[in-house]
């Protein structure tokens, strides 16, 4: 029979997604002892597909904690985006409106941006142990947390710590360790879902808005990842290549896109949710774990790694400086945040698709969206309010 081995750290972090890997690589650098659980292998995490834009904002955290190479592998965005409505292309600049000389964005997709900061962590001597499974928080209406959890050759360990970072997504074991009494969810469903398709197309960022739908094309390095607008109802079955290359070519206006292999697809709902508040004692939620928000405007992303860098600033200032004023105030800071997020993925969920297709929101509906989207190009303001958001600097 195994027997149970009991260790101690400062901080544990469950997840070794993005969130958990930006808060573990600051805080090894602040010399704060942590351990890094993944329920996954290595070698999953490293793969798992997901889009990633790293915003300026976020750019500047990495280099504030003496970080900023480990988002160089994601390439610089030009700051042109093109829409197009009804095949009319319109291109916003958005590079008139850094003023500041700040730095450019980054497009990086998140298994690129795991695989460097794992990479990262592992050179600082960080302690990450993958396929731990079976995890379980206990102790924290004590102030005394204890992490249970089974090791990847099957061995029972116990973890006690001062503080938890529940950085393990929506699905994940640290929400529901807290009492359902104490959380606040807030929710949307959008009513429509996207397929999500990667395809071996040139990159480049085009959105469009068609009676027929929404399209969109965004770089996932050399290749595309497209979006295409399908209801709620449909299934990855649904859409043969045959039907993704002619919904594309009508709603982008461009009979002539060219069709490459498609080595991935996957319909899913748009959704957003909020959980509050984003601590309970010593636990403290971040990333999806606490919000999840809708594709539109690339922000699921970069409000973890506010989260991060958030809490990794509180802690410091607790550990190192006996000061907790930032801790109490880690909810309130990040849903701040999360809250602005949410309204401009909303509005641009609203826009994007009720621009096109009026069975929604019906031909009113329809008609506000225009002109916001009009607006977009006939107002510097509204153009900077749209540029600034999307760099993460409003």
């Amino acid at each position: 029979m195994s027997v149970q081995k009991e260790e101690s750290t400062t901080v544990v972090i469950i997840g070794a997604g993005v969130s958990g890997l930006t808060l573990a690589n600051i805080l090894v650098r602040q010399k704060i002892n942590c351990v890094v659980l993944e329920q996954r292998s290595l070698d999953y995490v490293e793969r798992r597909q997901r889009a990633g834009t790293v915003e300026v904002r976020a750019v500047q955290m990495f280099e504030r904690w003496g970080m900023g190479k480990l988002v160089d592998v994601g390439a610089p965005y030009d700051g042109l985006s093109e829409f197009r409505l009804d095949g009319i292309p319109y291109i916003l600049d958005e590079n008139g409106f850094n003023e500041n000389g700040l730095p450019a964005m980054r497009l990086c997709p998140q298994q690129l941006l795991v695989r460097t900061l794992v990479g990262a962590f592992k050179e600082a001597c960080g302690d990450i142990r993958f396929e731990s499974s079976d995890v379980r928080l206990s102790g924290l209406d004590t102030g005394k947390p204890v992490v249970r959890y089974v090791d990847e050759s099957g061995v029972p360990r116990e973890l006690t710590c001062e503080f938890v970072a529940g950085c393990d997504g929506f699905h994940g074991v640290s929400r529901k360790s807290i009492p359902e009494s104490v959380l606040t969810a807030t929710s949307r469903d959008y009513g429509v879902a996207w397929l999500n398709v990667l395809a071996d197309v040139p990159p480049r960022i085009v959105m469009a808005m068609s009676n027929s739908g929404f399209a969109a094309q965004f770089p996932r390095g050399p290749h595309s990842r497209f979006y295409l607008q399908c209801s709620v109802n449909d299934t990855e079955a649904d859409w043969p290549d045959e039907r993704i290359w002619a919904a594309l070519r009508e709603r982008m206006g461009e009979p002539a896109l060219a069709a490459g292999a498609i080595s991935d697809r996957l319909v899913f709902p748009l959704r957003s949710a909020v959980f509050e508040p984003m601590s309970y004692g010593p636990l403290y939620l971040v990333g999806d774990a606490a919000h999840i928000i809708s594709p539109v405007g690339g922000k699921g992303m970069n409000l973890a790694l506010f989260d991060a860098d958030t809490l990794a600033s509180a802690l410091t200032d607790q550990i190192k400086h006996g000061s907790g004023e930032a801790l109490r105030n880690y909810s309130d800071a990040c849903l701040k945040r999360t809250w602005n997020y949410q309204e401009f993925s909303a509005s641009l969920v609203d826009m994007l698709h009720n621009a096109g297709d009026n069975s929604s929101a019906g031909a009113f509906g329809r008609k506000l969206a225009r002109a916001r989207f009009e607006r977009m190009f006939s107002s510097v303001n509204a153009a900077r309010s749209y540029s600034e958001l999307i760099a993460g600097l409003a």
